[in-house]
């Protein structure tokens, strides 16, 4: 009774002038893989390659033209690499040598097989040179789909949403530091898009085909920091079972950017500037520091002026981290920019829920243009996917709008603005939404001149 043998996919090309060889190898061959195909002249390797792609290609060394030198094959060797640099190639002769077989490594062959083989040594080579060709064609996909993903969000700044003035300088800011190497410190508020405009940075660097890492060190315990930021070794601690890198040494080449570093303790600075001095980082448990090489980017919704205290902030620590500061104004600064965002989510969340395209009536928009936003974007984006889920109306109105008492304009103001300044401020952005930046209307209402209007929003940079 013949044995069994479930044939694998796989397609195997093989190239010899021999036609025995190539008979006897198919016969053996396609009992195990779903495709064989045979090829007695070399010639012929453009075309077939142009038209299908092999996971293993076993290449003849020597043809009818020379017999022993091996040239020939060196030379289609090359020519297979250069048509698809991802060709596993393994080379099969009757005149090797050790010489000759550490040459056909070092120009790019898989492996190397002498005839006449043994079947079995055959098909081991076979399965082995097939499994580095699934590997390396997961890598390509993966490499594929991530410069799909990177296209795709690479719009001029992906999701930072803006034509205002104050974004226009963030969007400056961003291309200026992004070709450097330089340290960055982005200061916003919580929901201003940080960790967009890291990412930002990241793209536009010379890193930008490398790993940009994010970490919300703010929620890391003071347990947690040293062996999720530095890694560990197998027996550091007592579920630490097995040898695990940090975050340091996964994001070398690329970008690492720490979000909510003004919450970092004491303790927990002394040992991330220890890291960014000496440039490596020593694993819990080890004694063999590791080099790390990143670009560093942190982040935090603390006022400057806070982490500038003796009391807050390491001052060696923050002269480290803030080459470059990037400061996001809130959405509050920024209202000329709400129509725009709007938009966008509106869109995005009209196809993402498969809804008809939705927009907002005058009056709505108006609504939304006179609330201040304390969660500044984040709270607009999630505000407008939970209207879009909800409302049943193509036109949204300003009863889809629905904002808690105590985040009113009103309660705001009387809560947090008692200087006088920074009240002026927010009667002028009040008044320039409700008449959605008629600035003859919204003077009038403030009772004083157009001019003096354009001074104040010039004073205010709004």
């Amino acid at each position: 009774m013949s044995e069994q043998i479930n044939t694998k996919p796989g397609k195997v090309l093989i190239i010899d002038d021999d036609e025995d060889v190539l008979f006897s190898a198919r016969l053996l061959l396609k009992r195990y893989y779903s495709i064989v195909r045979i090829e007695k002249n070399p010639n012929k390797i453009p075309d077939i390659l142009k038209d299908e792609h092999y996971d293993v290609i076993l290449l003849d060394m020597n043809f009818s033209g020379d017999t022993t030198s091996g040239t020939e094959g060196f030379s289609w060797l090359k020519k297979i690499l250069e048509l698809d640099p991802t060709a596993v190639v393994v080379l099969i002769t009757a005149f090797g040598n050790i010489e000759m077989a550490v040459k056909a490594i070092k120009e790019g062959a898989t492996d190397f097989v002498l005839k006449p083989w043994q079947n079995e040594k055959l098909l081991a080579t076979i399965s082995s040179a097939m499994k580095l060709s699934y590997s390396k064609r997961e890598i390509e996909d993966l490499l594929s789909k991530q410069k799909q993903l990177t296209s795709d969000l690479d719009s001029q700044f992906q999701e930072i949403i803006g034509a205002s003035e104050e974004m226009k300088r963030v969007f400056s800011m961003i291309q200026k530091v992004a070709q450097t190497d330089a340290n960055v410190l982005i200061l916003g508020e919580n929901g201003t898009g940080k960790e967009l405009v890291a990412r930002a940075i990241h793209r536009h660097s010379g890193r930008n085909d490398k790993i940009f890492l994010s970490v919300d060190v703010g929620a890391l315990s003071e347990s947690l920091f040293e062996s999720e930021l530095f890694g560990y070794k197998k027996g550091a601690f007592t579920d630490a079972r097995e040898d695990r890198a940090g975050r340091f040494e996964i994001a070398s080449g690329g970008t690492l950017f720490l979000d909510e570093i003004g919450n970092l303790t004491p303790n927990q600075q002394v040992k991330l500037l220890s890291v960014l001095q000496n440039r490596q980082v020593t694993r819990l448990g080890a004694n063999i520091s590791i080099p790390i090489d990143i670009r560093l980017i942190c982040a935090t919704n603390l006022p400057f002026t806070d982490l500038k205290s003796e009391n807050r902030f390491r001052q060696d620590l923050l002269y480290r981290i803030n080459t470059i500061d990037i400061q996001l104004p809130p959405l509050r600064k920024r209202i000329g920019d709400i129509p725009l965002l709007v938009k966008h989510f509106t869109t995005m969340y009209c196809r993402k829920y498969n809804k008809e395209q939705k927009s907002l009536s005058n009056e709505a928009l108006k609504k939304i243009m006179g609330y201040l936003w304390p969660g500044n974007v984040r709270e607009l984006q999630h505000t407008l996917e939970r209207v879009i889920i909800m409302s049943e109306s193509v036109i949204l109105q300003p009863s889809d709008f629905l904002f808690s008492s105590d985040n009113s304009p009103k309660d705001m103001m009387a809560l947090n603005n008692y200087h006088l300044e920074e009240a002026e401020k927010m009667l002028i952005i009040k008044a320039v939404s409700k008449y959605d930046g008629n600035l003859t209307k919204a003077a009038k209402e403030l009772g004083i001149t157009r001019a003096a209007l354009y001074r104040r929003l010039e004073k205010y940079g709004l």
